[in-house]
């Protein structure tokens, strides 16, 4: 049986009221969960800025975009980590098209 692996993106935001430490914690956890299930090809910290609507009251957020790649199942076990972990707004992953 041959292993498809797809290459995805995931961007997600971090409540930008938690301090430095605990954002770059939140974002480490989720660099380690990717490594852990495949291989990331690049992790782009956007940084504060500021959100399109107001969510739960908060105007900022942390932007991080990270490419991917891994197995088909493992997506939405990412997207289950990232809607039970305090602290994240927001997430999308997406799968990308090959060319």
């Amino acid at each position: 049986m041959v292993e498809v692996i797809n290459k995805y993106e995931t961007l997600f935001v971090v409540d930008a009221s938690k301090g430095e430490e605990e954002t770059a914690a939140l974002v480490d956890k989720f660099k380690s969960l990717i490594e852990a299930n495949g291989t990331i090809e690049s992790v782009d910290e956007w940084g504060r800025r500021r959100l399109a609507y107001p969510i739960n009251d908060m105007a900022e957020g942390y932007y991080v975009l990270i490419n991917f790649a891994a197995k088909a199942e493992f997506p939405a076990e990412l997207e289950r980590v990232f809607g039970i972990t305090d602290g994240v707004l927001r997430n999308i992953v997406i799968k990308k098209d090959e060319k």
